[in-house]
């Protein structure tokens, strides 16, 4: 995992993390609720730093928006992966976790466009079956009515003993006076 950390030379790209990033990101990503969040302030710092050093690096950003989506701050997570896809649009990573960003706010038909972006920028097989799996997802849950419910019955009649109510209560009132 230590040279995951490690400056990597990529031809064309940006290096993916530097070697100052703690061995406990990739435990991070695993299980974020091992992991306390003093420990998880300091690794948002250092993403922080690493990127300001390293502005042109998306897979930097990927990792800062995913820390602040483990810290429950879906703005500042947003801002990061957006800024990542802005920066490599033909990044699969950043693509792939903006769209589950999206996904999980419960943003749907917007998410399920993104993943299919993902989908269409994914390198291997892994990559694909991942998008597919969380595509699926997203239409399993749009199937199933997770979003808002279209209201399609008339409010005549409650209307209607709505106002009646009223009007007794109100004529009561007057009576008792």
């Amino acid at each position: 995992m230590e040279d995951v950390l490690a400056l990597q030379p990529l031809v064309g790209r940006a290096p993916l993390a530097p070697a100052s990033l703690p061995a406990l990101l990739p435990k991070l990503w695993r299980d974020p609720h091992t992991v306390e969040p003093v420990e998880l302030r300091a690794i948002i710092q250092q993403l922080e730093t690493a990127c300001a050093a390293h502005p042109e690096s998306a897979d930097l950003k990927t990792c800062l928006g995913m820390a602040h989506a483990v810290n429950l701050d879906a703005y500042a997570s947003m801002d990061a992966l957006e800024e990542a896809r802005f920066l490599d649009p033909q990044n699969f990573w950043a693509q792939l976790k903006y769209a589950e960003l999206l996904y999980r706010l419960r943003a749907l038909p917007k998410s399920e466009e993104e993943t299919a972006r993902a989908l269409e920028l994914a390198g291997d097989a892994w990559q694909i079956s991942l998008a597919r799996k969380q595509l699926q997802e997203i239409r399993r849950l749009m199937r199933e009515g997770t979003q808002k419910p279209a209201w399609v019955k008339p409010l005549t009649k409650p209307a209607v003993l709505l106002c009646a109510a009223a009007a007794a209560i109100s004529l009561m009132m007057v009576v008792l006076r």
